[in-house]
């Protein structure tokens, strides 16, 4: 488990619609942000082809 001391806290500015819609799926899952953020800094940091996605992403809508 990690303490507060190796935390930083940062702030971001997120798409409204975007987190709207992650925070349905968080109360369904029972996730949070900071497992998705913690998860997907690893995964960005060791997973090449994971850095390959996410770079390559370009469509930042969700298609309803």
């Amino acid at each position: 488990m990690t303490n507060s001391k190796e935390m930083t806290l940062t702030s971001v500015k997120v798409r409204s619609k975007l987190l709207e819609n992650l925070k349905i799926e968080y109360v369904k899952r029972k996730f949070s942000f900071q497992k998705l953020t913690d998860r997907d800094i690893i995964l960005y940091l060791t997973d090449e082809d994971f850095r390959k996605q996410i770079n390559n992403q370009i469509n930042l809508e969700i298609k309803e």
